[in-house]
């Protein structure tokens, strides 16, 4: 079978392509096995970036139920599972404190928007390339900058003043604030976090961060514990999703989050493509990366018409269905459908998770989102060391626009210089 190098440029979803290959009961069992295992860790991680990015959970459930079914249908990877990322946290949470969900909404059609224009322009390929010192830098202190958001709800402090968006002010809040820490909260926070990475170390099978949330809340429901959960925060979750709308706009509000969906599209560009590389390497094929950018386009688009929040390629879900025995986009499509099942059908025990729970899960999640080994490798060398760093500390300090514009800008110095090294 071809690995899909010749077609990598064309604009076909790689749906057609597998199913055109044949298929039948047998790739199909497959795809149900991968999609019901992508779902159970799909459930606990998309409320958890919802709620770390400020919105309500179901609305992280309705990007995985709208935007993964999309991104698996139009997508130009046969594996590639979309949702709601954590890399997306912090854009996701600034946005919301600065324009609400209107605001946050129509940054994510206008990035819709652009990356469809990119994908049709054929400049996905320019996105596949920034250099992998950029990538690592962005990632860790994408990685930083989550776990010091999830600190409020771990240690469950009363915040008397509004949680600072940057790394430094945020800090000295949460300092501040630390007289009125909760035991109990960081004892489930970090029972959580502990009983995922030992079910990931003996049990690497079993759906950790499900097992580990739903522990967590039996206890906390069972033994009274005094902490905050999903229901006293934000109320039931509504059993089912929204009927389609158009988001409130207006032209003054147009002109104030443009800038900022500059930052959605770049964003969203790096990691959808960088996931599809991933499963690329884990199976042998190529994805289509410009048809990859318009369903990413696409599925923001329409997930922003049925209240959900950023969707983008989210490389642990995607890993997870090509170890679950993944064959087709399908499997994608069932993960969404799942999940929509547990909306219709047991969305109100959602009501019992302790909010330190999921701090809990997203510390596991910026562990293994800190590309450590790479990082060991890469500042063994004085040039990609200075642009990882570079990138580093300006996405931590001054936000992940910066953070990738000057870590290219100095890779691309460092570049310039070595070839004139070379030729001289």
């Amino acid at each position: 079978m071809p690995n899909g190098a010749s077609t990598a440029h064309t604009y076909r979803p790689k749906l057609l392509t597998s199913l055109g290959e044949g298929y039948g009961a047998a790739i199909f069992h497959k795809d149900v096995l991968a999609g019901l295992t992508v779902a159970v860790v799909a459930l606990p991680l998309s409320m958890a970036i919802a709620v770390a990015s400020g919105v309500s959970p179901e609305r992280g459930l309705y990007s995985s139920i709208i935007g993964g079914f999309l991104v698996s249908a139009l997508g130009g990877s046969r594996y590639q599972i979309g949702g709601p990322a954590g890399a997306f946290i912090v854009l996701v949470a600034a946005t919301m404190a600065k324009f609400g969900l209107p605001g946050l909404w129509l940054t994510m059609l206008l990035a819709g928007a652009m990356l469809i224009l990119i994908g049709l322009s054929r400049l996905g390929g320019l996105i596949r390339h920034i250099p992998h010192a950029v990538t690592v830098g962005f990632t860790f202190g994408i990685a930083i900058t989550i776990f010091s958001s999830q600190l409020k709800d771990l240690f469950g402090l009363t915040l008397h003043v509004a949680e600072p968006g940057l790394l430094l002010p945020k800090l000295k809040v949460l300092w501040a604030a630390m007289p009125t820490l909760n035991a109990y909260a960081l004892s489930v926070g970090a029972a959580a976090a502990a009983l995922i990475f030992f079910l990931r170390a003996k049990r690497p099978n079993w759906p950790g961060m499900l097992i580990a949330v739903a522990l967590t809340s039996l206890a906390t429901a069972f033994l009274h514990f005094p902490l905050e959960t999903i229901g006293q925060r934000f109320g039931d979750l509504p059993r089912g999703i929204p009927a389609p709308r158009l988001p409130p706009m207006s032209w003054a509000l147009f002109r104030q989050v443009l800038p900022v969906s500059f930052s959605f599209t770049l964003l969203g560009g790096v990691e959808s493509l960088l996931s599809a590389k991933v499963a690329d390497g884990m199976t042998g094929r190529q994805h289509r990366h410009n048809m990859e950018l318009v369903a990413q386009g696409i599925a923001n688009i329409v997930t922003a018409f049925f209240g959900g929040i950023s969707v983008t390629g989210n490389i642990a879900r995607t890993a997870t269905n090509i170890r679950a025995g993944a064959a087709s986009p399908v499997s994608g499509m069932l993960h969404a459908l799942f999940v929509l099942i547990f909306l219709l059908a047991a969305a109100p025990l959602a009501r019992y998770i302790p909010l330190s729970a999921l701090a809990g899960v997203l510390l596991v999640v910026c562990w293994n989102m800190a590309e450590k080994d790479h990082a060991r490798e890469l500042l063994k060398s004085l040039p990609a060391a200075l642009v990882l760093m570079t990138t580093f500390g300006l996405t931590i300090l001054s936000g992940l626009t910066l953070g990738i514009v000057a870590g290219c800008a100095l890779a691309a110095l460092f570049s310039v210089f070595g070839r004139r090294r070379r030729t001289a």
